[in-house]
């Protein structure tokens, strides 16, 4: 396991966070937003699409920045590559999100450190779903 996110944050994000936006979510079904959305969904978690064309997925309304979700949002989940996610995460610091993920294979070292400068929780180069069964929630 890589570094970036101790199991401490990783439950804690799990546990206590309601709303998700999903940065790069579209309904392209073969994409891994999609279907970590959905188990996200499964999990009672709201899910927000955040994605250029702005398309409803899972029944919840896209909105096309961060900035647009007329909202809170407690995590932003990231799908970009790892060039745009430094971008990605100041915005989710900016509307005040309580944390931020980057996916498996998103990595900015310096949007890491970034983040967690502001005292933002931070969890990089991992999926919610691969990590929920290990430290999430117990039913």
């Amino acid at each position: 396991m890589s570094s970036y996110g101790d199991d401490e944050t990783i439950g804690r994000i799990l546990a206590e966070t309601s709303t998700w936006a999903v940065v790069g979510l579209s309904t392209d079904t073969s994409r891994a937003a999609y279907g970590v959305a959905r188990f996200l969904q499964q999990q009672g978690k709201r899910i927000v699409p955040v994605h250029p064309r702005a398309e409803t997925v899972h029944g919840e309304q896209g909105y096309r920045t961060l900035a647009e979700v007329p909202f809170p949002v407690d995590v932003v989940d990231v799908f970009v590559r790892s060039s745009g996610a430094g971008a990605v995460a100041d915005d989710a610091v900016r509307i005040g999100a309580k944390a931020v993920w980057f996916q498996l294979g998103v990595v900015d070292e310096a949007a890491y450190d970034r983040v967690r400068a502001v005292g933002t929780a931070m969890v990089m180069d991992r999926c919610p779903a691969i990590e929920w069964p290990r430290l999430g929630p117990v039913a």
